[in-house]
């Protein structure tokens, strides 16, 4: 009883000392730590993460009951695992940071999309899904990149320069079978095709199903490594899907297809407008007052 006596007014002191930024500070390290476990439950890491987790529990065990040669073993490990971690990780890490690169912060500033705008990408994304659509029911594959925050000038520069007008017959043509751009992928910049024949990044995700063939491997991995949203339409059955964030959907259809990218490419950009930028707005316009 005395010793849950003391436990207790040590929690009573540490909460009635407690400053505001300390509640900042607990905050703060909270939120990495939530998004941190969301960020590796959703990718293969997490299966590396047990592992680690696993020969911990070993090396512990090790020390508890004294088995010399197992501990040495897994302290020669521990030595390097930090490199280690850094090369198995290499993937998921890149996928972070490029994650802060992305973030909400080097939006500030920028206006939303205009009506004429909107009309146009709107147009865009109607020819596209009639194009896909045509090419569903003919199965006929295709693989096009819709490029957002992340610059794919490396990816384009792997295809054939087109910089056209987005249209449904062009983008039929490009994916024709006999056409000698339908293999690569085709990548969009606003309304606009920027390339086709386009070598994408194969994702090295093995839990995939291996019903996926090299088209949705390669939507995947380009997704993972940028946040390009990308469109499949099977060759062999039709069957349309959407690759983004490392993660792909099927069983899209035409009218389905044309919901999820106004949402995506147009509706969220909309939304871009955070406080940051509402709040420097109402500085700048009180100096413009004054």
């Amino acid at each position: 009883m005395a010793g849950f006596n003391a436990f207790w007014s040590q929690i009573l002191y540490a909460v009635s000392n407690i400053r505001f930024f300390d509640l900042i500070d607990i905050a703060v390290i909270a939120y990495i730590i939530y998004q941190t476990i969301r960020f590796l439950r959703d990718s293969r890491a997490w299966q590396l993460v047990k592992g680690l987790v696993i020969l911990l529990a070993v090396y512990l065990v090790a020390t508890w009951f004294e088995l010399v040669t197992l501990k040495w073993l897994l302290a020669i490990v521990g030595e390097s695992l930090l490199v280690v971690a850094v090369i198995i990780f290499q993937p998921e890490l890149r996928r972070v940071l490029e994650n802060v690169g992305r973030s909400n912060l080097r939006k500030i500033g920028k206006n939303q999309l205009i009506d004429s705008e909107r009309e146009s990408m709107e147009k865009c994304i109607g020819g596209i899904c009639k194009a896909v659509g045509n090419m569903h029911e003919n199965k006929i594959g295709a693989l096009i990149v819709f490029e957002r925050e992340t610059p794919l000038g490396e990816i384009i520069n792997t295809g054939t320069e087109i910089d056209a007008v987005i249209s449904d017959e062009i983008v039929q043509n490009i994916f024709y079978p006999k056409s000698p751009l339908h293999d690569g992928g085709m990548v969009v910049r606003g309304n606009r095709i920027m390339a086709a024949g386009c070598i994408l990044p194969l994702t090295a995700n093995g839990d995939l199903n291996s019903q996926l063939g090299t088209r949705h491997r390669a939507a995947i991995g380009m997704s993972e490594v940028s946040d390009a949203i990308v469109v499949v339409v099977s060759e062999e059955t039709g069957i349309i899907s959407v690759a983004h964030d490392g993660k792909i959907d099927r069983e899209f259809n035409q009218l389905s297809l044309r919901e999820y990218l106004n949402e995506a490419l147009i509706t969220e950009k909309e939304k871009e407008k955070s406080i940051y930028k509402e709040w420097f707005e109402r500085v700048f316009s009180r100096k413009s007052d004054k």
